[in-house]
């Protein structure tokens, strides 16, 4: 009777804490400002947000000392949209085991209050199957469906049984119409020999699909990739494309020179595409992540027509502490009818937060046209 009464009262205390801390408050960061976007006290989404249900075994017959059995590490690089008047969100969580799945959550502000669904998103897999997923992007696309681009990451079937680590990575393909039922579909297919960071055009390019890819000769290093790609195809059901061309070139002494990615699909504005995306440079302590803009033109999305010299969003201050330190990635936003931009971005692999602007300030930060 003791030890369940202990587990009881432990177990009451455990719901308190995370009901306190789904329920608090975000505000601005006073103590921030640079006139182009909101930065907020807390992230938004933590591993300590993750149901209690998914983390511990709740039977005090099976689990008598309440441990956590399946460990959550991260919630981090998560896609975003807007969905019946909500914000979801498509979160990578990290198990303790390094594995990562995919699980939504939503939110009425888009600023705080994120709340799991019940279960996390069950994606289908090929016939060769994914040894881990991660960083999705939620992509509403104007044939009517909502596609999700991930990356998919297998071991590398070439390596000799000694090397543990070598990986090769392609893009997954997801779809739904209701963020609860997802369709796989046959990974991307394009010349290079791995890709990361793909992520799908909103609407069609002279009738056709378009991607933004990131070209990789290798897991990590991008080798001969030389930068943000560009790639049409006639499907999404058996998607292969032709050429890649690339866009946005890697370039010595700049924010993006070692590699580059894509980040969100970009959002239409009345002057262009307004394009964010990570670049990565090489330091003395190790790599570090930044996000910058640029805008493509309306009637060609490959022509860059205005694109700042330095980042737009750079870790600071514990930002810059995580599993992966010294990073910032975005893989999700939303721009709302009013013009509020909701910019969702993770910190050193660890967790997300959210940044606020608008459509007319994150212009305004473009070089004239």
């Amino acid at each position: 009777m003791k030890k369940t009464s202990s587990f009881t009262a432990r177990l009451a205390s455990l719901r308190r804490i995370h009901e306190t801390l789904l329920k608090r408050r975000n505000s601005v960061d006073s103590s921030w400002y640079n006139g182009v976007y909101e930065r907020y006290t807390n992230p938004v989404v933590t591993h300590e947000h993750v149901p209690l249900e998914w983390r511990y075994d709740l039977n005090p017959k099976t689990n008598p000392f309440l441990m956590e059995r399946l460990g959550v590490n991260a919630a981090f690089n998560a896609g975003a949209i807007e969905w019946d008047g909500k914000i979801v969100a498509c979160i990578r969580v990290e198990g303790w085991d390094r594995k990562s799945f995919f699980a939504i959550a939503e939110s009425k502000t888009g600023l705080d209050n994120f709340r799991f669904w019940d279960e996390p998103c069950v994606i289908p897999e090929t016939k060769d199957p994914d040894t881990n997923i991660y960083d999705m992007r939620l992509v509403k696309h104007e044939d009517g469906w909502v596609y999700g681009l991930f990356c998919t990451e297998r071991r590398d079937p070439t390596a000799k049984p000694s090397d543990q680590s070598s990986a090769v990575a392609q893009c997954g393909l997801v779809r739904t119409k209701d963020l609860k039922k997802w369709e796989r579909l046959p990974d991307i297919q394009t010349p290079s020999a791995q890709q990361r960071n793909v992520v799908l055009h909103p609407e069609f390019v002279g009738g056709k699909y378009a991607l933004y890819t990131r070209p990789q000769d290798g897991f990590i290093d991008t080798g001969s990739g030389g930068g943000i790609g560009w790639a049409l195809c006639s499907s999404m059901e058996n998607a292969k494309t032709g050429s890649e061309s690339i866009i946005d070139r890697r370039a010595y002494h700049t924010v993006n020179e070692l590699k580059n990615g894509q980040g969100p699909a970009p959002i239409k504005t009345a002057e262009g595409w307004l394009h964010l995306a990570h670049g990565v440079r090489n330091t003395a302590a190790g790599l570090r992540y930044v996000l910058y803009l640029f805008l493509t033109d309306l009637k060609d999305p490959t022509k860059i027509i205005a694109k700042p010299q330095g980042y737009f969003i750079a870790p600071v201050g514990g930002e810059r502490i995580g599993d992966v330190s010294n990073v910032v990635f975005s893989n999700g936003w939303v721009a709302k009818k009013d013009g509020t931009v909701l910019i969702y971005y993770a910190s050193s692999d660890t967790r997300l937060h959210v940044a606020t602007s608008s459509i007319a300030r994150l212009l305004d930060t473009l070089p004239a046209r």
